[in-house]
C-alpha cells in the first residue's frame, strides 16, 4: 500500500488494521470514509477535500439522502457515490462534537457503522481519516483509543466479514502521535 506505514495490528482470519501517513484521496482501496456532519454538508477539512475531488455527484446524492431521510444521526454512516474519485463509494460517518457527551462511544459507533456499510456491500478494503478530531474538537487521546477499539470490536463481531483491510490514514501531527501510543 502507498504511504508510510506507521504500525499494524493483525487479526485472526487474515484481517489487518494499518496506520499510515498518506493522503486519503490517493489511497488504493475499495472505499474511503468521510468525516461527515449530519447534514452531509462538506464545508471544511477532509470533507471539503473529498467533495471537491469527487465533483457534484457526491454532494447531490448526499443532499438527496438528507432530503429523503433527514439528518444523519451521530454514530451512523451512509454511502454515496465516489463521483470522479476511483473508489467504489464514499461512506459518510457522523462523529460527535466535543460536548456531545460520551464522545468515545459515539466515535466507535460512527466507525463501526462505516465498517458495516462496507461489510454489507462486500467491499474488502476501507481507509478512514481522523473522525471528530479536527473541527469537532474531540481530544486526540479519546479519538485514537476509539479508532482502535472500533476496529477490534467490528472484527470480534464479524470475523467472517469480507472487509479484510482497514487503514487509518493521517498526516503527521498530534493525532498520529496519540494513535502511535495505542499501537502494540
Amino acid at each position: 500500500m502507498p504511504g508510510k506505514l506507521v504500525g499494524a495490528i493483525d487479526f485472526p482470519g487474515g484481517k489487518r488494521f494499518e496506520v499510515s501517513i498518506y493522503d486519503l484521496l490517493f489511497e488504493v482501496t475499495d472505499v474511503i470514509v468521510n468525516a461527515a456532519n449530519g447534514g452531509l454538508s462538506h464545508g471544511g477539512g477532509v470533507a471539503a477535500a473529498i467533495s471537491k475531488a469527487a465533483g457534484p455527484e457526491l454532494d447531490e446524492e448526499g443532499d438527496w439522502i438528507v432530503q429523503e431521510h433527514g439528518r444523519i444521526p451521530v454514530g451512523e454512516a451512509v454511502v454515496t457515490t465516489a463521483g470522479k474519485l476511483s473508489f467504489k463509494g464514499v461512506i459518510h460517518a457522523v462523529g460527535p462534537r466535543l460536548g456531545d457527551g460520551d464522545e468515545e462511544t459515539k466515535v466507535i459507533n460512527a466507525l463501526r457503522s462505516a465498517f458495516m456499510r462496507a461489510h454489507e456491500r462486500g467491499w474488502q478494503s476501507l481507509s478512514f481519516p481522523g473522525i471528530s478530531s479536527g473541527i469537532f474538537a474531540v481530544p486526540h487521546e479519546v479519538c485514537a483509543r476509539a479508532y482502535i477499539r472500533a476496529v477490534r470490536m467490528f472484527w470480534a463481531d464479524h470475523p467472517d466479514s469480507p472487509l479484510a483491510l482497514i487503514r487509518l490514514v493521517l498526516f503527521e501531527g498530534p493525532l498520529l502521535d496519540q494513535v502511535r501510543e495505542f499501537l502494540p
